[in-house]
């Protein structure tokens, strides 16, 4: 097994490093080496490539590590010194279509091509960081870094893209909460309000997430046209405290077009399941 890394930034650092120690043979590649990617390279004793060559010939796989907009790119560059058996996974943060585009290059060549997602943070994780795999080749990766410690889930019937849509929609819900939470405690804590706020949402963490997501949906459907006065309100009580909210702005915004689409279009049903209140929501324009 002869695994080949382009990019050596903190993704590609710790997967060299993490492959190297489970006895896997590596070549390592970096346009523009920084002092922290040649200290890598030295600390393994291997030889540091600059630029993409018949050295990738020997390589069974290919981890890309570059950031997303260099990915199509990389992936151009790499195809055509990869051998037939080779397979390329794509660690990069490029999006969806560009995922399923390289996909696509890499097949016409008779390559297999995995979009792998990282879904956490490698300074914190390291090589366990998990990662989500789609794609022709996605169970094969799966084995190869499992030997170094990795955790692997893999999107049932998955193709190139789906991974990081995944990702991405995750984002959705993390970024968001991030957001809120930076607001809300702020406020708490400027109202001296902290401990008793999380006294206060502790009975959240007694709802399974899934169970939770679900209720706030169904819900929103029934009650939107209320709600939106309990936003705006939640907006007034920031404001008076000179901390006025980025957020909530958007969230009234949601809130009052779901109550417009009700007062047209009313969903005729006070008790929906998840999916009839997303058949409705999906339904409005």
């Amino acid at each position: 097994m002869h695994i080949a890394i382009i990019g050596l930034g903190e993704a590609g650092r710790c997967y060299a490093r993490a492959l190297h120690a489970a006895g896997i043979a590596l070549s390592l590649c970096n346009v523009r080496p920084s002092p922290a990617a040649v200290d890598c390279a030295s600390s393994l004793a291997l030889p540091l490539h600059t630029e993409p060559g018949a050295w990738l010939g020997q390589a069974d796989w290919v981890l890309s590590c570059v950031p997303g907009t260099q990915s199509a790119g990389v992936v151009a560059l790499v195809l055509p010194f990869l051998n037939r058996e080779a397979a390329f996974a794509d660690l990069s943060t490029a999006t969806p279509d560009v995922k399923r585009s390289n996909a696509d290059a890499a097949a016409a060549q008779g390559s297999r091509y995995v979009d792998a997602a990282i879904m956490g943070a490698i300074s914190l994780g390291g090589a366990r960081t998990p990662l989500l795999l789609a794609g022709a080749g996605a169970e094969a990766l799966q084995c190869v870094l499992e030997r170094c410690g990795a955790r692997i889930r893999i999107v049932a019937n998955g193709v190139a893209g789906d991974a990081m849509s995944l990702k991405l929609l995750r984002s959705v819900f993390t970024k968001g909460m991030e957001a809120l939470a930076v607001e809300l405690l702020m406020s708490a804590e400027q109202q001296g309000m902290r401990e008793q706020l999380y006294a206060q949402l502790a009975d959240i963490d007694e709802t399974p997430l899934r169970d939770y997501l679900d209720m706030l949906v169904r819900t929103h459907v029934v009650h939107a046209a209320r709600r939106v006065h309990e936003v705006h309100d939640a907006q007034a009580l920031l404001a008076a405290r000179q901390r006025p909210s980025l957020v909530l702005p958007g969230v009234e915004r949601r809130f009052a077009a779901t109550a417009l689409g009700l007062a047209s279009d009313p969903l005729g049903n006070a008790d929906p399941t998840v999916g009839q209140a997303l058949d409705w929501l999906l339904a409005q324009r």
